[in-house]
C-alpha cells in the first residue's frame, strides 16, 4: 500500500496549527525553529493579524502555510508514516519539494520570509484580484485532458491560474482564474450567477504573467539555493511530470509564481506512482468538495492525525518501516 502527501497552495489568512502546536513538542520545537530563521515571532506564525502590506502579507502567509504543513508532516514521522510520493499546489509544491529532499528547510523559509522585500506595487497599476470558477462538465470532458477551457477564456485581463479537477458529484470542473479585478468584476456580472465568484482580498493576480516583477525579483536568491535531486518521487503542478533532478526543482521554483498550477496533474501523477491513500496537509485545499482517484484524509488538527494512523491501519500500511525524511 502506497501513501501520498499533497500540499495545498492557499495563503492563509485564518489561524491554523494552534491545536497542534499545544498538543505536540515536536511542533512546539519547529515553530521556534522556523522563528529563528525568519525573524517572526511564533505567535505571528501562529495566530496575530498578518500585516496590511501586500507582499510582507503575502510572505507571513506562505512562512504560515507552510510551517503548518511540514508540522503536519513531523508529527507523522514520530509515528514512523512516511509518504512514497509527495506534491503540492504552489506554495505547497515547494513545500513537498523540501520534504522530499531538494533543499533545506532553512533554505526554503529564508527564502519564502526574504520575499517580504519584494516591492510593492504602484499605486497607479491596475488592482489584481483571484477568483473561483466553476464549469459544467455535462459536455462529457475528462480532467485529464490537457488545460481546460473555463469561463472568460480569451477575455482581456482574465487568466487560467489553477486547475482542480472535478467535484465529488462529477458534475462541475473547479478553476481558479486571476488578473484584473475589474476584468473579473465584469466576468462575474455577465456569466450565469456562482459561475465565477471573485474572492474578496485577494489582490495578487498569483500564477499569471501579472506575477513576472516578484518572479524577477526573487530569481537571484532562488539561483542562490543549493538544490538536489528529489529522495522520492516528487510530482510537478505545472505539468504533467515527475520531477527527477534538482534541475528540475529548481525550474519548478522560478516557473511557480507565473504559471498556472493543476492539482490534477499532481493527484494523476500520485496514482501513477501507485498511491492507494492520500493526507492533504493544512486547510488549503477543501475537503469533501473535489474528487481524487483515492482516498484523501485531510489534515490540520491533532484528531486528524489519529483518522490518519486509523485510515493507514486499515489499508494495510506498515507502520513501523523506514522513518519519513528528516
Amino acid at each position: 500500500m502506497s501513501l501520498g502527501y499533497l500540499f495545498g497552495g492557499g495563503v492563509g489568512t485564518e489561524p491554523h496549527g494552534l491545536e497542534l502546536y499545544r498538543t505536540y513538542e515536536v511542533v512546539q520545537s519547529w515553530y521556534e525553529q522556523v522563528s529563528a530563521w525568519t525573524g517572526l515571532t511564533v505567535g505571528q506564525i501562529l495566530e496575530e493579524d498578518l500585516p496590511t502590506a501586500q507582499e510582507e502579507r503575502q510572505s507571513v502567509g506562505t512562512v504560515r502555510e507552510a510551517a503548518l504543513a511540514i508540522g503536519v508532516h513531523d508529527v507523522l514521522a514520530s509515528f514512523n508514516l512516511r509518504p512514497a510520493a509527495i506534491g503540492g499546489l504552489s506554495l505547497g509544491a515547494m513545500t513537498a519539494s523540501c520534504l522530499a529532499g531538494s533543499l533545506g528547510r532553512r533554505e526554503l523559509f529564508e527564502m519564502l520570509a526574504s520575499s517580504r522585500d519584494t516591492p510593492e506595487p504602484s499605486a497607479d497599476d491596475p488592482q489584481q484580484g483571484i477568483a473561483i470558477a466553476f464549469s459544467s462538465l455535462a459536455d462529457g470532458s475528462h480532467p485529464g485532458d490537457g488545460a481546460p477551457s473555463y469561463p472568460g477564456e480569451n477575455v482581456p485581463g482574465v487568466h487560467l491560474a489553477g486547475d482542480f479537477g472535478p467535484t465529488a458529484d462529477g458534475t462541475k470542473r473547479i478553476m481558479m482564474l486571476a488578473g484584473h479585478a475589474e476584468a473579473l468584476g465584469a466576468l462575474a456580472a455577465e456569466v450565469p450567477p456562482g459561475t465565477v465568484v471573485p474572492l474578496p482580498g485577494r489582490t495578487i493576480a498569483v500564477h499569471t504573467p501579472l506575477r513576472r516583477p516578484y518572479r524577477d525579483f526573487m530569481a537571484p536568491r532562488i539561483d542562490a539555493i543549493p538544490f538536489a535531486d528529489p529522495e522520492i518521487p516528487l510530482l510537478s503542478c505545472l505539468e504533467p511530470k515527475v520531477l527527477r533532478t534538482a534541475a528540475d526543482v529548481r525550474d519548478l521554483f522560478q516557473r511557480n509564481s507565473t504559471d498556472p498550477i493543476s492539482l490534477v496533474d499532481v493527484y494523476t501523477g500520485m496514482k501513477e506512482q501507485g498511491v492507494q491513500l492520500g493526507l492533504v496537509m493544512g486547510p488549503s485545499i477543501p475537503e469533501g468538495i473535489l474528487a481524487f482517484p483515492f482516498p484523501v484524509v485531510h489534515i490540520e488538527r491533532p484528531e486528524h492525525i489519529e483518522q490518519a494512523l486509523t485510515t493507514a491501519y486499515d489499508l494495510g500500511i506498515d507502520l513501523s518501516g523506514t522513518p519519513a525524511l528528516s
